[in-house]
């Protein structure tokens, strides 16, 4: 190749953030006098044939792109490479396929958007086919380790808050108990951060263990204050008090994390004789425009995966820290989930404020 040619892709779930990362990045390398490609539905637009790609230029990203959700180039979370699932029920190691694909396309480097899973896949594979890789944290659930923040978590963020604060008004007309369920995988950030900016009463994650009682008695609490109403947040990983998970099972057998708002709204209703209601926000947090902060995280994460490739690094993830964009190790990254801290700052601050955690 005349040029350096960089090929970047999507991976894991869908978040609102990924075409600001693109955009950054294909006019930071183009800047360099690189070419960039895009692949398309991630690693799986690579196994098909011919591979599904396209050439990004600065003309592809304008003012517009930058507001859409989603990503343009499509995405998935499903089928590792590494242990693909055929349609007959084999389960076979497609890497060398998906190598191939890239090195026929003449790349010798990769930015891949995705969280921690698709890191220890994207990390894998590039190092069995001796390419560089540069990592973008994206994710609402914002549990990539060694970054404050991940592209899409403060857009989910914001979602979960204005939901807390639509159901405010109705819940006080009807003199409601209203629970609000919001993702987060098993990480209780979402939670925890909408709880606080949406004045929860009652915040419920994954990471603190919880009583049925508990939670009445802050119910109780807040009525016989005078107010008659009250909001609860929590977490899809959150457990019921023995220690069950609550998971809905999909077409071909999929479990995911669901209906831990429905069970708990039965239990609220059991022990405090108040009316509950049930929200669940589901996709709808994954779905909007980004936010301004998400907008400038992305444009400095993709801007930073060109600087690092062009310094001749990799196996790198850009980060958040300490109110700057930096890298660090992949393999550190993702070592294990970051989840909330429960003597953490946030923790603190909702506590301060009276909002209970169950415990």
């Amino acid at each position: 190749m005349s040029k350096k040619r960089v090929a970047i892709l999507t991976s894991g779930g869908d978040c609102a953030g990924l075409n600001a990362v693109m955009r950054a990045a294909v006019l930071s390398a183009t800047a360099l006098g690189w070419e960039i490609i895009g692949i398309e539905n991630g690693t799986a637009g690579l196994l098909e044939s011919p591979p599904r790609w396209r050439i990004l230029k600065p003309d592809d990203f304008d003012g517009t792109v930058m507001r859409l959700g989603g990503t343009v180039l499509g995405t998935t979370n499903s089928r590792n490479p590494f242990e693909y699932k055929m349609d007959d029920g084999r389960t076979l190691d497609r890497s060398d396929e998906l190598i191939a694909a890239l090195k026929e396309l003449g790349v010798d480097s990769v930015i891949g958007i995705g969280g921690d899973g698709s890191f220890a896949i994207l990390d894998k594979l590039v190092k069995k086919g001796d390419l560089k890789f540069v990592g973008v944290p994206k994710t609402i659930d914002n549990d990539v380790g060694l970054t404050d923040f991940s592209v899409g978590f403060d857009t989910a963020v914001s979602v979960a808050t204005e939901a807390l604060d639509r159901l405010q008004p109705t819940a006080a007309s009807h003199d409601r108990v209203m629970l609000l369920e919001v993702m987060g995988r098993d990480a209780g950030h979402i939670a925890v951060a909408a709880g606080i900016a949406g004045g929860a009463d009652v915040i419920l994650i994954p990471e603190i263990p919880y009583t049925i009682e508990n939670i009445a008695s802050k119910i109780t609490e807040v009525k016989e204050s005078g107010r008659n109403f009250a909001l609860v947040i929590v977490s899809e990983a959150v457990r019921t008090p023995d220690g069950r998970k609550h998971e809905v099972v999909y077409h071909g057998g999929e479990t995911r994390y669901g209906g831990i708002a429905e069970y708990l709204g039965v239990q609220i209703a059991n022990a405090t004789g108040s009316e509950t209601r049930v929200t669940v926000l589901g996709h709808v947090q994954r779905g909007a425009a980004p936010t301004y902060n998400d907008r400038l995280l992305a444009s400095a994460m993709g801007a930073k995966a060109v600087e690092v490739l062009a310094r001749g690094d990799h196996g790198r993830m850009v980060a958040w820290q300490n109110r700057d964009v930096t890298d660090v190790a992949i393999e550190d990254a993702i070592k294990e989930c970051y989840t909330v801290a429960t003597d953490g700052v946030l923790v603190r601050t909702a506590r301060a404020l009276g909002i209970s955690f169950g415990d």
